[in-house]
């Protein structure tokens, strides 16, 4: 892939993290993205950067999004 094709799937992972923030009202933990410092309008950071960022991105929103998925999947107690 190239350095510009990653660069905009990082912009477009960013715009589903924030779309889901305000959809759920839940913040998605991305500490890891967050110390990266890489952000999608960092055009001068490397290649490898932007590839570092997308991983640490999506993990967190793929994260999030399961534990959501298990507490909905979790049925309630019949007492």
């Amino acid at each position: 892939m190239k350095k510009q094709e990653l660069i905009h799937l990082h912009g477009l992972l960013a715009e589903v993290g924030n779309y889901y923030e305000q959809r759920e009202n839940e913040d998605i933990p991305l500490d890891e993205y967050e110390e990266l410092g890489v952000r999608p309008t960092s055009i001068h950071k490397s290649k490898t950067d932007h590839k570092a960022a997308v991983f640490a991105l999506a993990g967190g929103i793929t994260s999030t999004m399961h534990g959501e998925e298990t507490e909905d999947a979790v049925p309630a107690s019949a007492d």
